[in-house]
């Protein structure tokens, strides 16, 4: 018997999380405010200097965070199934990737993630801290063929989303001081998009017209930083050291420049 749209796409993210989960190093029962449990899994790479976060939410959508701490890059790319019942069914999932500047003590270093192990692996978490909610404008669409000069690890990460790949112009001029690169070669890896010049996607009816689209990523666990204890040590003088970790849930939105209303069908 052939198998429909919905049961290819469903097949298609869960292969992506299962593949996921086959590489990682660290996976967690984190619960949400609603009491739903989602399986988060962390990989910490500390020669290339890379941290991955993964989790399938409820609705299907399959969502990685990945940051290149050499480059101060942190990427958010998302798999949204289509919403069939409109009509837009297709065998694989809709793309998106959101690039931003990292600031590095968001996260705990590559080497400090690559050290950690479950020892409970049935415990359900819950993070210690509630960070500010995060606002995004994402002001441009960055051309991944020339994303080799803000991190090399972009052009094979988003490939899958290509055409809707975004960034802020600002986080641009910031990665041209930090990473001394010059400032036109790095203004050509992005297109202005002019959100401004939008209305909001839910306002709009035509499902064929550009518009402002919002999209929310919660994280519901993750280790923010570490935490530090006082002792004495072998002479009886008082000392630092590491004695575990200090674990946050973090709220972002993404706004961007939809080219069609049809690719941001969860704004209403």
């Amino acid at each position: 018997m052939a198998k429909s749209l919905s049961e290819l796409k469903q097949a298609y993210i869960l292969t992506l999380f299962l593949l996921s989960l086959c590489s990682c190093q660290l996976v967690v029962n984190v619960k949400d405010g609603g009491g739903d449990v989602t399986v988060e899994s962390f990989l910490g790479n500390t020669t290339s200097d890379i941290v991955q976060l993964q989790f399938l939410n409820k609705d299907g959508t399959h969502v990685t965070q990945f940051i290149d701490f050499k480059t101060e890059t942190q990427i958010f790319k998302t798999y949204i199934p289509w919403e069939e019942e409109q009509g837009f069914g297709q065998s694989k999932p809709q793309a998106l990737c959101f690039v931003s500047r990292f600031t590095k003590n968001e996260f705990i270093s590559s080497d400090a993630m690559s050290k950690l192990r479950q020892k409970n692996p049935s415990a359900i978490r819950t993070p210690e801290e509630e960070k500010t909610p995060e606002s995004h404008l994402m002001d441009a669409n960055l051309i991944l063929e020339k994303s080799n000069i803000i991190s090399p690890k972009i052009f094979n990460f988003c490939r899958d989303a290509r055409d809707t790949v975004f960034t802020k112009e600002i986080d641009i001029k910031i990665w041209s001081k930090s990473l001394g690169q010059d400032m036109a070669a790095m203004m050509s890896t992005i297109k202005p998009s002019y959100p401004a010049k939008y209305n909001n996607c839910k306002d709009v009816n035509d499902l064929s017209k550009a518009c402002l689209c919002h999209y929310h990523i919660c994280i519901g666990w993750y280790p923010c930083g570490l935490k530090y204890c006082r002792g004495k040590d072998s002479t009886g003088k008082y000392v630092s050291y590491r004695c575990g970790i200090k674990t946050c849930r973090r709220f972002m939105s993404f706004d961007f420049v939809a080219r069609q209303k049809m690719f941001c069908l969860w704004d209403f």
